[in-house]
Formats: structure tokens, C-alpha cells, sequence
């Protein structure tokens, strides 16, 4: 059987990717793991905040909100996001303010907000109302459903071992399958420069880095649901409301290769740590821990196209930090790109993502 689009890799670049594709040919999807968004997609603490990233992220994020917010109803909920600084933080606050066009709040504001901040030590806040929750599940659960609903296949335990060039497309080799496709998408996250290496297309130096999470009982009993994201000025740590507890993070990024992540307990306790500082509630115990990767381009720009010398094979990769909130603007671009369909998104914006900017 010969397939129009097989796609390697079911986080949710994959299966978006399938999404928009099936109703354009025979779609395959490939996933090593027993689930869907085992890795990367099943442990991101994802936000939708239009104007985290660089300018193609941005138009990316937009892109694709009105999927988030009408496609089988939102998946979106209020969130916000506030960012504090201690004595010589203020001006780089001040310029991160900016950048994600944040109001700034007085210190007894932010502790109105979260009362656990210790004003005793803050000298400057702000806040956006702009960014979201994302339903993670229910978006991967849509995506899914939209897949199979125009004819694509998902096959779950189906490892890629070996790819090559046929006259009609690629021979892929999965178990004791044998796949004839005419396009392949790599979308399979840290591993994608490993797919790279097996079809013989060069690689593009993606480089996954280990982010590291804690779950924390609410401070003092509190009802956390309704507290903005909070974060340390430079991102260099941030704590988020989950399932009534905090999920609290040294936004750590440590270059590693491709592997089932999992997170150290000196890396935990330094984000414990900074958390600590600028709050008043002590951290007791931590009910669960893990860690996920993030896989970013050496320009840390997500990479969306055929590729410079191969237009059969085709890169959805690099999504780093943004893979949620990028994946439907990310996926119909994808979708457009190898279809021939206009893209909404202007060609500047299409250029900064291409695969061919690495020659």
C-alpha cells in the first residue's frame, strides 16, 4: 500500500500534522510509544501567550488562535501571568514587561493576587491578563479525532528502524512493516535529527534540553486555581496552579541527547529554592517530579518545510518551549507548504521557519 503522508512521531506536532493532512491523501502516522504525547507533549506545562518567542513564533501562536478557540469548542482557559523582582532585577523586568505587554502592579497588588509573595524582599511586579491554560488532552484528543475522522491511520508501538529513497517516495521500515510512502514528516521531536540520519538527509544540529518540573501541595491550604503563572525575572524559574496544587520549575535547560527524561533531584531543589526566596510558605514535600525535553534549532525558530535538498522529506521540528501553542498555525503551514495551498502567514515569516535557512 502506498501512502500520500507518513508522519514519524505522535506528540503534538505528529498528530496535528495528521490532522491537516488526511483530508489531502492517504495519511499515516508512526509513533514509537505506546501513546500518543508520551514525551515533550505529555509533561509541558503549556500556556498560550501570543507573544512568548521570537517574531515567527508570534505569528505562528496567532495563527492559529482562532483553532484554539473555536475548533470543538476552546481549550482555552484564563490564566494570566505575573513577573516579580527583587532588589537589581528591576529593569530587566521592566523590559520583559514590555516585551509580553504587561501591566506593572504595585508589590501590595501582586500579594493581593498570590499571598504567599513575601513583600519583604519584591520591589517591582507585573501582570498580563493575555495568557491561557491549554487542555493539553483535550487538544491531542481533537487532533486525534479530526486524523482519524478524514481517514488517517495511527499505529502506536511502531519504532522506525530503517528508511530509505525509492523511485516513488520512501521505504520505511516499522517492526515487521514494510511502508511505501510518497512524502514522510519528521515530526518525531528530539529524535528528529536521528529520522534525519536514517533517511540520509543531513541533519540539522537539534539540540534537546531537559526542563525539570516539581508538584507541590498549595501553599498554607490555598485555593491556587485562580492564580496567575507566576515567574522569576529571566525566566530562571516559574511556578503554575495544577490540579489545585504548583507545579514549580527551574525553567531549567541542560543540552542532552534524546531519552526518556526524567528529572535530577539537585535540579529540583534549586528550583524549590528560587521559588522559596520571594515567597513566605516553606516547601515541606513535593508530591511528584518529572522532566521532559525541549528541542530547539541552533536559532531556537522551529523548523517547518521540505527540506533544502530533499523536497520529499519534510521537517516539523524544533518547537522547543512553544510546541502547544504554535501546533495548529505550525500545522496548517505544514499542510500548506506541502500542498501548495496559500498561507495566511506572510513569506517572511514562512522563510524565518524553512529548512532551507541551514543550507
Amino acid at each position: 500500500m502506498m501512502y500520500d503522508f507518513t508522519i514519524i512521531g505522535g506528540g503534538v506536532a505528529g498528530i496535528s500534522a495528521a490532522a491537516r493532512l488526511a483530508p489531502h491523501g492517504k495519511t499515516l502516522l508512526l509513533e514509537a510509544e505506546t501513546n500518543l504525547a508520551y514525551h515533550a507533549s505529555g509533561r509541558s506545562a503549556a500556556l498560550f501567550e501570543p507573544f512568548y518567542g521570537a517574531p515567527s513564533v508570534n505569528d505562528l501562536s496567532l495563527a492559529g488562535e482562532d483553532y484554539f478557540r473555536t475548533a470543538h469548542g476552546s481549550v482555552l482557559s484564563k490564566r494570566g501571568i505575573m513577573i516579580v523582582a527583587r532588589t537589581g532585577e528591576e529593569e530587566q523586568l521592566k523590559q520583559e514587561a514590555a516585551h509580553f505587554h504587561m501591566d506593572h502592579i504595585t508589590v501590595a497588588k501582586a500579594l493581593e493576587i498570590i499571598p504567599i509573595l513575601d513583600g519583604s524582599v519584591l520591589t517591582q511586579a507585573a501582570q498580563s491578563y493575555n495568557a491561557e491554560d491549554i487542555d493539553t488532552d483535550l487538544l491531542i484528543q481533537n487532533f486525534a479525532r479530526d486524523a482519524r475522522a478524514a481517514g488517517a491511520e495511527i499505529r502506536t508501538n511502531a519504532a522506525v528502524t530503517a528508511i530509505e529513497k525509492t523511485t516513488s517516495g520512501w521505504g520505511i521500515t516499522s517492526g515487521d512493516a514494510r511502508i511505501e510512502t510518497k512524502t514522510l514528516i519528521n515530526a518525531a521531536g528530539a529524535w528528529a535529527d536521528e529520522i534525519a540520519k536514517l533517511a540520509g538527509i543531513k541533519p540539522i544540529n537539534l539540540t534537546p534540553y531537559r526542563r525539570s518540573m516539581a508538584r507541590i501541595p498549595a501553599p498554607n491550604g490555598l485555593d491556587v486555581s485562580n492564580w496567575p503563572m507566576l515567574f522569576g525575572v529571566g525566566e530562571n524559574w516559574y511556578a503554575k496552579p495544577d490540579a489545585g496544587q504548583l507545579i514549580v520549575s527551574p525553567a531549567d535547560e541542560d543540552a542532552t541527547t534524546p531519552h526518556d527524561a526524567y528529572a535530577e533531584d539537585l535540579t529540583l531543589a534549586e528550583g524549590i529554592d528560587r521559588y522559596s526566596q520571594v515567597v513566605t510558605s516553606e516547601v515541606t514535600r513535593i508530591t511528584a517530579n518529572w522532566a521532559g525535553l525541549r528541542t530547539f534549532a541552533p536559532d531556537r525558530t522551529l523548523v517547518i518545510g521540505p527540506d533544502a535538498t530533499e523536497p520529499s522529506f519534510v521537517w516539523c521540528a524544533g518547537q522547543g518551549g512553544y510546541g502547544f501553542q504554535t501546533a495548529p498555525g505550525a500545522s496548517q503551514l505544514l499542510a500548506d507548504l506541502v500542498t501548495g495551498a496559500a498561507s495566511v502567514l506572510p513569506q517572511s515569516t514562512i522563510e524565518a521557519l524553512s529548512p532551507k535557512r541551514f543550507g
